[in-house]
């Protein structure tokens, strides 16, 4: 069975669009109609596999998207649809450039400053407009029990990224 650590969430299916089969999709990709680039989606329910659908068409329509799959040619198949998460396999992702990270990379990392003071983890990250935040919750071994939102800055606040370490050294001041 497929583990849904695995994969990563890509937009989700929010409602049927039509009669012939088309749903409308909210994309976590920047830009959003990026989703498209992927020809294959495969669909969650419930954190549970329904299976791989190829997509026959997709296009932006109005502020959002639309998305017709090969085999959902009614509007009864669309419905059965909704709410399902469309993920790709993080070994399917394209190979980013050296510092370049996708978010699900930087989740769970354990912050510390350039003082070596543990704020605690990235939990999430925040798209603001003007640069993305970090999420950072404390943890047992953090400095304190505070949330903290720390701009995602490289070279500017986020000097480090060490995947393979699991951490990131930021040059912020742990009473932020």
């Amino acid at each position: 069975m497929s583990d849904p650590e695995d994969f990563v969430v890509l937009g989700r299916i929010t409602s049927p669009f039509g009669i012939q089969g088309w749903v409308k999709v909210y994309s976590f990709t920047d830009p959003m109609d990026g989703i498209f680039q992927h020809k294959k989606w495969s669909l969650w329910k419930d954190d549970k596999p329904l299976g791989e659908f190829d997509v026959a068409k997709g296009k932006k329509h109005g502020k959002g998207l639309v998305a017709r799959l090969k085999v959902i040619t009614d509007r009864n198949g669309a419905e059965e649809l909704c709410g399902c998460e469309v993920r790709m396999s993080k070994d399917s992702l394209p190979e980013l450039e050296e510092g370049d990270y996708y978010w699900h990379q930087l989740e769970g990392l354990t912050v510390f400053t350039t003082e070596n003071v543990n704020l605690g983890s990235v939990d999430y990250l925040l798209e603001t407009g003007a640069n993305d935040v970090l999420v950072v919750k404390a943890t047992p071994e953090s400095v304190d029990d505070a949330e903290r939102l720390i701009p995602y800055l490289v070279d500017q606040v986020v000097k480090e990224v060490n995947l393979s370490d699991g951490t990131m050294l930021v040059d912020w001041d742990p009473d932020f």
